[in-house]
C-alpha cells in the first residue's frame, strides 16, 4: 500500500473525528478537520455553571474497556476515578439501593430481595429463572424481551429499562441485545442468566469508570491542540468523486458560494442522518442504511445550590451516601436520572469550595428525553429546569433555589441499535469499502460509550489509507 502522504479530510469534531485526525496526522498525513458547529468536542463539552466549568455531556468513560484511558493519558490528561459511592432507583416511590446487575440482569437475588425494588410476586417470578431451558436464537432479540422471557416484567421495567435509558436513551424493548449486550445472548443460548451472571466476581482489580480532573470535555480540547488544522463553522453540505474517480471533492460552506475542496481520503465522524446525506452520491447503498439508524434526543440540566442547603439534607434521607438515582418510565416522572456530581467527583467537589462569596456550592445534574419523546427539544429551558426541581423534591425533599442553572440539549444525540443493528453496520460497512479513501466512525456503529468511538476512529483512519494518494 502506497503510504505517500496524503490529503485527508475528516468531516465531525466530535470524539470520533479528533481520534481520527490525531491518528491521520501521528502516520504523516495533511490532515484538515472540519466541524460545522462553532466548538469541538460533540458530546463532550463544558460549560461554566455558577463560576464552576462542569461537563455538561458525557462525564465518564469506561475504565475497563482501554481505548478511552489510553488516549486521555496519551493527550497528557490525568485518568482519575469517581468516589465508591453507591446510586439507587426511585421504584415503589421510594429511593431503594440499585442491586448489582449486569445491565438489568440481577447478579445476587438476596441483595435484589433485600433493596426492594421488586414486589413479592416480581421476585418470586425472577427466582424461577435458573429453571428455564437455554434459549434457542436464530435471529437477533431485544434486551427487554429476552430479560422478561426469563425474570418476568417487573425486572426488566425496573432493572433493565433505567439502566439501558442511561447509556442509549432507548426502551429495552427495542434494542437489540445482540449488538448492546451481546453476553446476555451467549448466557441466554447456554442456560441460565442468573447463574452464569451470577458468578461474576462482585470486586475487580479496577474501577468501572474514568474521568479527568476538569471535566471529560477537556479531552476533546486537548486532541484539537494536535498537529492537525481544524476548522469550525465549517459545514460540509456535499461529498462527491474526484475528477476521474480519483479521490473526493467537498462542498463547504453556505449553499450559495460553497468552497471546493480536495481530499485523497474522507473521514465521516458525524452521525447516522448527516453521514446518510453525505453518502447519497459515492456510497448510495450505505447512505439508505444509515437513513435508517434512528436517534434520541436528551437535555442535561445541571444546577448548583449552597452546599449547606443541600448537604445536610442529603445526609439526613440518604446517609449522605449516594451518586445519584435512576428512574425507570414506570415511575412516571419527568426526569430519568440524577447525578450528584459533587458526591461523584472529588475535583467537582474541590471547585465548587468558597466559590459564592466565600460559600461553598454544590452541582448537581439531571437528565430528561427518552427515544420518541420530544421533551428534550421542545420544552422551554424554565421547564425542564422546573420539572428537575420538582422530581429532585419528590424523591429527597430538596425545596432549595439554585444560584444557577444550565439547560444542554443534545437533538438526535444518541443512535438507537434497533434490532437487526450488527447486519446494517456489516452492510454499511461493505458498502464504505467498495470506495478506496472513504470510512466512518462514530457511535452509529459499534457502542455509544467514549471507548468503543475511539475504536471506531482507529479503524476508520487505517480503512482511510487504503488508497492511494489522487492524481
Amino acid at each position: 500500500m502506497d503510504r505517500a502522504q496524503r490529503r485527508v479530510v475528516v468531516v465531525g469534531g466530535g470524539i470520533a473525528g479528533l481520534t481520527a485526525a490525531r491518528d491521520l496526522a501521528a502516520a504523516g498525513h495533511d490532515v484538515l478537520l472540519l466541524e460545522a458547529t462553532d466548538r469541538v468536542g460533540g458530546k463532550l463539552r463544558r460549560h461554566e455553571v455558577a463560576g464552576v466549568a462542569v461537563d455538561v455531556g458525557a462525564e465518564a468513560m469506561l475504565n475497563r474497556r482501554p481505548e478511552g484511558v489510553t488516549l486521555a493519558a496519551a493527550a497528557g490528561l490525568e485518568v482519575i476515578h469517581p468516589a465508591v459511592v453507591s446510586s439507587r432507583l426511585w421504584v415503589r416511590d421510594a429511593l431503594r439501593p440499585l442491586p448489582r446487575s449486569l445491565m438489568g440482569v440481577p447478579l445476587d437475588l438476596d441483595q435484589l430481595a433485600s433493596s426492594g425494588v421488586l414486589s413479592a410476586d416480581g421476585l418470586a417470578r425472577a427466582r424461577r429463572e435458573p429453571e428455564l431451558a437455554a434459549e434457542v436464537l436464530d435471529g437477533d432479540v431485544s434486551v427487554g424481551d429476552l430479560v422478561a422471557r426469563r425474570f418476568g416484567d417487573e425486572v426488566t421495567d425496573s432493572l433493565v429499562e433505567p439502566l439501558l435509558g442511561g447509556v442509549y436513551a432507548g426502551r429495552s424493548r427495542e434494542i437489540s441485545a445482540r449488538a448492546a449486550v451481546p453476553q446476555l445472548v451467549a448466557y441466554a443460548e447456554r442456560g441460565s442468566l442468573l447463574e452464569q451472571a451470577g458468578a461474576i466476581p462482585p470486586s475487580y482489580d479496577r474501577p468501572v469508570f474514568a474521568g479527568v480532573p476538569g471535566g471529560m470535555g477537556r479531552l476533546p480540547e486537548a486532541l484539537a491542540s494536535g498537529s492537525f488544522v481544524v476548522r469550525t463553522g465549517a459545514t460540509v453540505r456535499g461529498l462527491r468523486p474526484g475528477p476521474d474517480g480519483a479521490g473526493f471533492v467537498l462542498a463547504v460552506g453556505p449553499t450559495t458560494a460553497p468552497e471546493q475542496l480536495r481530499a485523497d481520503a474522507v473521514v465521516l465522524a458525524t452521525p447516522a442522518a448527516p453521514t446518510a446525506r453525505l453518502l447519497g452520491e459515492v456510497a448510495p447503498a450505505a447512505a439508505a442504511e444509515l437513513a435508517g439508524v434512528e436517534s434520541a434526543s436528551v437535555a442535561v440540566v445541571t444546577l448548583a445550590f449552597r452546599a449547606a442547603e443541600v448537604l445536610p439534607l442529603l445526609e439526613e434521607r440518604l446517609g449522605g451516601q449516594g451518586s445519584g438515582f435512576l428512574v425507570p418510565p414506570t415511575a412516571g416522572r419527568r426526569i430519568k436520572a440524577a447525578t450528584f456530581s459533587f458526591a461523584k467527583w472529588a475535583w467537582v467537589r474541590d471547585a465548587g469550595r468558597r466559590t459564592l462569596d466565600g460559600e461553598d456550592l454544590v452541582h448537581l445534574r439531571t437528565s430528561l428525553g427518552r427515544h420518541r419523546e420530544a421533551v428534550a427539544l421542545q420544552a422551554a429551558d424554565e421547564e425542564l429546569v422546573g420539572w428537575s426541581l420538582a422530581d429532585l423534591a419528590d424523591a429527597v425533599g430538596l425545596s432549595a433555589t439554585p444560584v444557577d442553572t444550565h439547560v444542554q440539549r443534545w437533538g438526535g444525540g444518541l443512535p438507537q441499535y434497533a434490532l437487526g443493528h450488527l447486519d446494517r453496520v456489516a452492510r454499511v460497512r461493505a458498502a464504505i469499502a467498495r470506495v478506496p479513501g472513504l470510512a466512518v466512525c462514530g457511535a452509529a456503529y459499534d457502542g455509544v460509550g467514549i471507548p468503543a468511538v475511539v475504536a471506531s476512529a482507529h479503524r476508520a483512519a487505517r480503512e482511510a489509507l487504503d488508497a492511494p494518494p489522487a492524481g
